[in-house]
């Protein structure tokens, strides 16, 4: 009898520092203290709680490497974090992050809106982006149809829909801070 495999676990390569302490206390595992950093990972977009290597230093919107092997900075992985419960300096910085990555990412976002799908009969996912209406998802569905598109310049050029990097980095953050009940990019 075949038995299908659950998908192996998805783990982040990279995140990017929201906000550190380099005496804190782990709000996420009892009794862990020292260098805690507060991060968002590159690919799923889920807000991190890292415990840093003593003596390794930290900047604002650095990227660095969590993955499985050769981490040089992280010593662990604490958890996942909710929104509320990060700094306010995290918060604020929270967005500009999010901009980072969704510039850095290009391709990956072109690719998301190359492939987006209805969601519901009434609902497509391209609508739930911030600043695209029934409109320019019309535009969109129509264009891509003729030619996928390469990248936000292109997206921008072929449509007009003006700074697809905002407005995706909107949609992000609601879905970060809980505004939105479904989430087209971050996974929880």
């Amino acid at each position: 009898m075949y038995r299908a495999q659950p998908p192996p676990r998805k783990y982040e390569e990279y995140a990017y520092v929201l906000d550190f302490n380099s005496r804190g206390k782990s709000s996420t595992v009892r009794g862990r203290e020292g260098i805690i950093v507060t991060a968002i990972g590159e690919d799923r977009l889920t807000l991190l709680e890292i415990l840093g290597i003593p003596n390794t230093t930290f900047e604002i919107g650095e990227k660095i490497y969590i993955g499985k092997d050769g981490r040089t900075k992280v010593l662990s992985v604490l958890g996942k974090m909710e929104y509320d419960k990060i700094s306010s300096s995290a918060q604020s910085e929270l967005p500009t992050v999010v901009q980072t990555i969704v510039t850095a990412n290009e391709s990956k976002f072109v690719e998301y809106l190359n492939n987006a799908r209805p969601l519901t009969p009434r609902i497509h996912a391209l609508e739930l982006i911030p600043g695209i209406g029934k409109t320019y998802m019309k535009t969109m569905l129509e264009e891509r149809e003729k030619k996928k598109f390469e990248s936000y310049q292109d997206l921008q050029d072929r449509v007009g829909f003006k700074d697809p990097v905002k407005h995706i980095s909107e949609r992000i953050m609601d879905e970060i801070t809980g505004e939105s009940r479904m989430n087209l990019f971050v996974k929880r």
